[in-house]
């Protein structure tokens, strides 16, 4: 997780020296803490010059005006959905083909101008941050006369990316009409309870309407998620463990990569499922590993693993 206190980089939006000048007075106790560690300069440079106004512009601090200032924070944010949305596209593709997403994301991350980071194929992107930062600058640019087709693709893929899942798994079950379907993962990512825009939402819905029972497990997010999607008989059943959630599943599908479920005993869960079919929806788990304890795997671009 990004420390909010050791930032990449810092953007300063102003209006006026006085603003630039008052707000670079706010920040200078951290700039001069981030400097000591050299985390926002080049070597042998200084934050300020002497006059505290100017910034040297070898730092990794930016001091621009507000238009400015607001592009590159909503360009950020799009151009890292674009990744996301970008692998996901190519792991369709992979699918297609019978080519290794997590190979071809390696291959990519290599090249040092592509790099590793948000190049996780899966089942989407959600989360406050994201989706809002791309909507907007969809309508920022629309609204200036500038074409957004593309962040508009990158927005379709990403909205697509629950309903992929769900057709996987039906390929896999055949019919999901009063399948029992254990989810693993309500958050938009681990280490939050934070279910806003999560892809878990659109997943559940989508598996409630075609009929499934559903026991749902997050080691933070069930009492968010139980807002939204209330306890009901047999239909919706909160789990107290990964394991509890697995109990006679038909499927188990996980949706946000938490570390404890790399540590769940699959030797022994296997007995427990009804049936022993994993849909993962981060390419979390280990593929190898779970086939060779007779499960049977679907990834997301990785195409079907078989149990022995």
């Amino acid at each position: 997780m990004r420390d909010f206190f050791n930032p990449d980089r810092i953007v300063i939006g102003v209006e006026s020296d006085r603003a630039r000048d008052l707000l670079l007075q706010i920040y200078r106790p951290l700039l001069e803490r981030l400097a000591s560690h050299s985390s926002l300069l080049t070597p042998h440079s200084s934050l300020l010059t002497p006059h505290s106004s100017l910034v040297d512009p070898h730092s990794r601090l930016v001091v621009t005006d507000l238009n400015t200032a607001e592009i590159i924070k909503h360009a950020a944010n799009a151009f890292l959905a674009m990744k996301i949305s970008f692998i996901n596209l190519v792991a369709d593709l992979c699918e297609a083909t019978g080519a290794d997403v997590l190979e071809v994301a390696r291959g990519l991350g290599l090249d040092p101008r592509i790099g590793p980071h948000f190049l996780q194929a899966g089942v989407g992107y959600g989360g406050y941050c994201l989706p809002k930062d791309l909507k907007a600058f969809i309508r920022i640019g629309e609204a200036h006369g500038v074409p957004m087709g593309l962040l508009r693709e990158v927005d379709r893929i990403n909205e697509e990316r629950p309903s992929r899942l769900v057709e996987k798994l039906r390929r896999a079950l055949w019919v999901l009409r009063g399948k029992t379907v254990a989810i693993w993962g309500l958050a938009f990512k681990p280490g939050t309870d934070d279910i806003r825009e999560a892809p878990s939402l659109k997943v559940v819905q989508r598996l409630l309407e075609e009929g499934c029972l559903l026991r749902l497990y997050d080691p933070k997010a069930m009492e968010a998620f139980r807002l939204l999607f209330p306890e009901e008989g047999g239909r919706i059943t909160y789990a107290s463990s990964p394991e509890a959630a697995a109990e006679g599943a038909d499927a188990l599908v996980l949706l946000t990569e938490w570390p404890e479920f790399r540590d769940v005993d699959f030797r022994a869960l296997r007995g427990r499922m009804a049936v022993p079919l994993v849909v993962d929806g981060r390419n979390f788990l280990d593929r190898d590993y779970l086939c060779s304890m007779g499960f049977e795997y679907y990834g997301m671009g990785r195409g079907r693993g078989r149990g022995e």
